[in-house]
């Protein structure tokens, strides 16, 4: 049987940013209308605690998707040639469960977590939304560069970065595509204060962004920490904002930008409004006013993987791309 291997460099071509964003909406619409088995993923550390090995399995029932996304997490690679998630997902025949695909992991996270926030901008933020800060130069911030960009019509961009080198790079890099100055800015602060599209993409385990900072009416993506003892925003920027998840199992077993506050008693499970699923197939009101805050806490579900695999899958096929291989699965006929 025939097995599809993309590697990293076709995933881009294959989803693009605004095709994503649209099948984040149909995936966690899907979730929210209790159309996927969707288990917590598992985690292996390593003994001194360098990096772990993720597993997300999930079925998906629109587009009917069976697959596992399997990823090694370093860390250490921060800062260098290569990215801190590394591993693939793979996607499974729903009737033969034959192995469809093999597709770079790292790609997929990077487009599918950034288009996650797309969908939440384009359901929380003001219409108007336009000046953006983002907290973090890496990976994600670029995918976040682009999936802002997607949705709303940037006015205005600051990037911050722990380097503020780093920080002029992504902006030089950025700056010709996005048709836009982008300026790096010296701290956090300066990067979010009047601010109303904020994301937030770093490994800090610590707040990068404080409630004091945050403009009224601003909508803010946090993505960076998917732990439950780290965190990027503080307290006050917590319950402050109408805060929403893709999925509320997770966060509340995973999200330390829910579960710190929650343990200081300045929130409850209740401050969790809903799911953005819930808000894209019209279950839950989304923004309910111009000055309100409103907060996606991102933590990426397996899902999203699948609906992104798929479509990758489906469009490599259409268009002859990717390598493809003939892997097991045949029984032995015996005379």
């Amino acid at each position: 049987m025939s097995t599809l291997i993309i590697p990293q460099d076709l995933v881009p071509e294959l989803l693009p940013m605004g095709d994503c964003v649209d099948a984040m909406a149909e995936a966690l619409g899907a979730l929210a209308r209790g159309d996927a088995v969707l288990p917590l993923r598992t985690m292996v550390w390593m003994p001194d605690k360098s990096g772990l090995l993720g597993t997300m399995p999930g079925y998906l029932g629109a587009p009917k998707s069976l697959g596992i996304k399997v990823i090694a997490y370093l860390p250490g690679n921060h800062g260098t040639d290569r990215d801190s998630h590394q591993g693939a997902v793979l996607l499974f025949d729903t009737e033969n469960g034959d192995l469809l695909a093999v597709i770079d992991a790292s790609s997929i996270t990077a487009i599918r977590t950034a288009a996650a926030s797309g969908l939440a901008t384009r359901l929380l933020a003001r219409e108007d939304a336009g000046d953006l800060a983002i907290l973090g130069s890496g990976v994600q911030a670029s995918a976040h560069l682009d999936a802002m960009k997607t949705v709303r019509k940037l006015r205005r961009v600051r990037v911050f970065s722990r380097s503020i080198e780093q920080a002029r790079n992504f902006a030089r890099h950025h700056e010709k595509e996005l048709g836009l100055a982008i300026e790096a800015a010296g701290s956090a602060e300066e990067a979010a204060r009047g601010a109303d599209l904020i994301c937030t993409a770093t490994a800090s385990p610590e707040p990068v962004l404080l409630g004091d900072w945050i403009a009224e009416g601003a909508h803010i993506n946090a993505v960076g920490a998917c732990f439950p003892k780290a965190r990027e925003l503080d307290t006050r920027a917590v319950v402050k904002a109408r805060l929403f998840v893709d999925r509320r199992e997770s966060a509340l077993a995973e999200a330390g930008d829910f579960l710190i506050p929650k343990a200081e008693g300045a929130i409850g499970d209740d401050h969790i409004l809903g799911e953005i699923g819930e808000i894209a197939i019209g279950r839950l009101p989304g923004r309910r006013s111009p000055r309100e805050i409103t907060l996606f806490k991102s933590l990426g579900i397996a899902v999203e993987d699948l609906a992104a695999a798929h479509r990758i899958h489906d469009r490599a096929r259409k268009l002859g791309k990717g390598l493809e291989v003939e892997f097991g699965g045949r029984r032995v006929a015996y005379e």
